[in-house]
């Protein structure tokens, strides 16, 4: 890799890795979720990933590229760390509540990534591209917005046990009685 189209064209295929990866991961964040609003939320961003990878290729069309098979090693990561999660058979709201907080991590990612591709094709007066590019940012941040807020509304049923809590109440830094 020597050009910065290169490297444009590199970060085009990540994306495009990721957002098919996402599509298998979303459907099962939808199928894992006990809440009915939060089902439908990824189902939803489901259906707006596949019109991501869309746009992605005819990014690909308009540049005169061709997309080569490349890994998105920070998104196969996340995707990681949720069957990992997974392994610790955690409780249906626990589900939810990571998955929230799985989603915001997902999206901030893949909004660095898309605003260095919108940058990138303005710099390289790819304009049509940018504006494919764009509208996938500003998906991307709907998205983290309404992923914010389910994160402020979906909860653990319960925050801590009884020993957790006496611990919490004797530790230093914590008011008698009162826990952080």
């Amino acid at each position: 890799m020597q050009t910065g189209h290169e490297l444009f064209v590199h970060g085009l295929n990540d994306m495009v890795d990721a957002e098919r990866q996402l599509v298998k991961a979303l459907s099962e964040n939808a199928s894992d979720s006990s809440r009915e609003d939060l089902r439908k939320a990824f189902k939803q961003h489901r259906k707006e990933t596949e019109g991501q990878i869309e746009r992605l290729e005819q990014c690909f069309q308009l540049l005169g590229e061709k997309q080569e098979d490349t890994e998105c090693h920070g998104i196969r990561g996340l995707i990681a760390e949720t069957k990992s999660f997974e392994q610790e058979d955690p409780s249906d709201d626990l589900v939810d509540v990571f998955n929230v907080g799985a989603a915001i991590k997902v999206e901030s990612y893949e909004i660095c990534e898309y605003q260095s591709l919108v940058d990138m094709a303005r710099e390289m007066k790819h304009t049509k591209v940018a504006q494919l590019l764009s509208q996938n940012l500003k998906e991307e941040k709907a998205t983290l917005k309404k992923m914010e807020g389910f994160s402020k509304k979906v909860k653990p049923k319960e925050m801590m046990n009884q020993e957790q809590l006496r611990k919490a109440s004797s530790s230093p830094g914590t008011r008698k009685g009162r826990a952080a």
